[in-house]
């Protein structure tokens, strides 16, 4: 199954917003009246002041299957990397969509992403439940560094991952 990444197109930043949400909804990560919500439904922002990237099936033309935000240096979407670093955020699949090398594709993207910009290393947050994300992470290369375990609110703990390039 070929799965191709891209830069997302404007028209495309609502179904963005909606896919994100629709991901950490189904998986149970966000409850009713979530003040995260408002945030990853905002694709908009997220483009402007980052890099939002979407994927797509090749048996699935002009479907969205997932998306992920790819967070260079001087972007206000960044929470832990550090200059010379990557960081991604916000990484979601369709529910109909998981299980067909989605989320390998938009983490490969932000991993060649990093490399083009010379960064050392790529980092991320995520929260303890998300293992099957974790999972991905670690077949990637990705490590456990809790020395960057950070909470952005009460009662959210968020655990930090890191691949040295």
């Amino acid at each position: 199954m070929t799965v191709l990444v891209r830069p997302a197109h404007g028209d495309e930043l609502g179904e963005v917003g909606d896919i994100t949400v629709a991901a950490y909804e189904v998986d149970g990560y966000l409850v009713p009246d979530d003040p995260y919500v408002p945030r990853l439904r905002d694709a908009a922002a997220r483009a402007r002041e980052a890099e939002v990237y979407v994927a797509t099936l090749e048996d699935l033309p002009g479907r969205i299957a997932g998306t992920v935000t790819f967070c260079p240096d001087g972007s206000p979407w960044r929470e832990i990397a550090r200059p010379g670093e990557g960081e991604f955020r916000m990484l979601g699949v369709a529910p109909g969509a998981r299980r067909r090398g989605v989320a390998d594709a938009l983490v490969g993207t932000c991993l060649e992403r990093s490399r083009e910009l010379g960064y050392t290393a790529v980092v991320l947050s995520s929260l303890p439940e998300q293992r099957a994300a974790q999972r991905i992470y670690a077949r990637l290369g990705f490590r456990r560094t809790p020395d960057l375990d950070w909470s952005p609110m009460p009662g959210v703990d968020l655990l930090a991952f890191r691949l040295d390039l």
